[in-house]
């Protein structure tokens, strides 16, 4: 029986929560990619606790792109969720790709956050 795209994303993603798990120094840095726009959110597992988060759904970066669905939307959310855990007081955090492939979009969004001093 083949899986569906959604069933399979689903399924490896439980795969990958099995070994990632954010802690109060080293949050989890969650990804979510849907076909519009894509969110990324810094996450302290312990306490259930989100401690930063950005998506192309902002408003300031909404108005500087055409699309939320390109890798230069991507890279912006990165570089802008790099910039609010860095003003947090975080520097190192486990990347949680969210059942993606590490491709396209989920990639330029990781390489603009390690670029703009996170540290994974």
């Amino acid at each position: 029986m083949k899986l569906t795209r959604q069933e399979a994303i689903e399924r490896r993603h439980r795969r990958i929560r099995k070994k990632v798990f954010g802690t109060p120094d080293r949050p989890r840095l969650a990804v979510f990619r849907s076909h519009q726009h894509i969110y990324a959110q810094l996450i302290d597992d312990t306490q259930h606790h989100t401690l930063a988060a950005a998506s192309t759904l902002e408003s300031d970066v909404r108005q500087s792109l055409a699309s939320g669905a390109t890798c230069d939307a991507s890279s912006q959310v990165g570089k802008l969720l790099a910039e609010r855990a860095l003003a947090q007081g975080v520097a190192r955090v486990v990347f949680d790709r969210g059942g993606n492939l590490y491709h396209g979009r989920v990639k330029a969004l990781a390489e603009a956050a390690r670029e703009a001093g996170l540290d994974f």
